[in-house]
């Protein structure tokens, strides 16, 4: 059975995957070993890789297991989902102005990050009944509502950026089950005109995010920090990069959060143009994979799920790298399978595990 799974694995995509997956090992090295005392110069790659190995050898596991088996479970998911979400407001941990984190022995987990994947798993289950069933705001309120309940708990943290995530899985979905394309034209213009209004919503950071996003200068030492120290760090990558090591943007402590949200600076100032092309071509495959399984897919349910799975990775890729950019506001948004994080790469190998597993049962196995 074991190598029957094996012959039949889209080994292009699980190629991209580990390409990216070392190459975050690497970078996350170079960041932070300069900045950490000591033997524990390395803690932070070490911790990475560990528990990258560990989801990795989860997800060899659960490949053994056939997808649909999740459709059982959609709604249970979602309850799970709402409570982990509500927990975190009543004993999770604050840090850098958000209550996002539960403890769990020695490991701070972020439930906002799992709940991207239990989303995807509940909004394909409940969306596989609606398909071609999506043509009016009677028939789209209800499927809206269902993601707008666990959008409004995450936005409450306060985490902007996973709320947007959320927003980009339901539109991918909704798109996929065949939604009046007229009526999805409505939603963004009443989206656009609302913009206004929905200001006075955000808290005042959110607020200067937006600010700083227009002019960085408008707070050089505050909230526009980041934006310069990253879009100094790309440019002085020029074509080749610094080398490895080197950076002196990162190496030096200029770049904030380097490890993590800013971890596409380092390449960009490290490895340079060259070094970014490698990472954003290994993103352009895994998205393309991403999308021919969904249209190969066997069932409606498959399909829904890789088209979300497809649409978050797309989006933290495009978000996380326009903001380092210059060119997307600052949201914290992490680089998927790159940016350091427990809780975000348990949830990025799991949804690539979920893709190679819709792409292995595109056709009945016979063992």
């Amino acid at each position: 059975m074991t190598k029957t799974i094996l012959r039949r694995t889209d080994l292009t995509l699980l190629a991209a995957t580990a390409g990216i997956i070392i190459m975050s090992l690497v970078i996350i090295g170079s960041a932070t070993h300069i900045n950490t005392p000591g033997d524990e110069r390395y803690w932070f790659v070490a911790r990475q890789g560990l528990f990258a190995a560990v989801n990795i050898a989860m997800a060899a596991f659960l490949m053994n297991f056939d997808y649909k088996m999740l459709q059982g479970y959609g709604n249970k998911l979602y309850i799970f989902n709402l409570i982990m979400l509500v927990a975190v407001m009543l004993v999770g941990q604050s840090a850098l102005g958000a209550q996002r984190w539960i403890s769990i022995g020695p490991i701070s987990i972020q439930p906002s990050e799992f709940s991207k994947i239990i989303m995807i798993v509940s909004l394909a289950t409940m969306l596989e009944d609606r398909v071609g069933k999506l043509n009016n705001l009677h028939e789209l309120l209800p499927v809206a509502a269902y993601v707008g309940l666990p959008f409004l708990l995450v936005l409450k943290q306060p985490d902007l950026g996973t709320s947007l995530v959320f927003m980009a899985i339901f539109l991918g979905m909704v798109f996929v089950s065949g939604i009046n394309l007229r009526l999805l034209g409505g939603l963004f213009a009443t989206g656009i005109a609302m913009m206004p209004l929905l200001w006075h919503f955000l808290k005042d950071y959110q607020k200067m995010r937006i600010m700083v996003f227009m002019d960085p200068n408008v707070d050089p030492l505050g909230s526009g920090y980041h934006i310069i120290q990253s879009k100094i760090a790309i440019g002085s990558g020029m074509l080749f990069g610094k080398g490895l090591f080197e950076g002196t943007q990162s190496q030096l402590d200029f770049l904030p959060e380097n490890h993590t949200d800013f971890i596409f600076a380092v390449v960009g100032e490290e490895l340079g143009f060259i070094g970014v092309v490698c990472l954003l071509l290994l993103y352009l495959v895994v998205l393309w994979r991403g999308a021919q399984i969904a249209k190969d897919a066997s069932d409606m349910f498959g399909r829904l799920l890789a088209v979300g799975i497809t649409s978050m990775l797309a989006f933290h890729v495009l978000v996380n790298v326009g903001m380092t950019l210059g060119i997307m506001p600052v949201t914290g948004i992490p680089l998927p399978l790159m940016s350091y994080g427990v809780s975000s790469l348990t949830t990025n190998i799991m949804a690539i595990a979920i893709l190679l597993n819709i792409q292995l049962r595109k056709k009945k196995l016979e063992f």
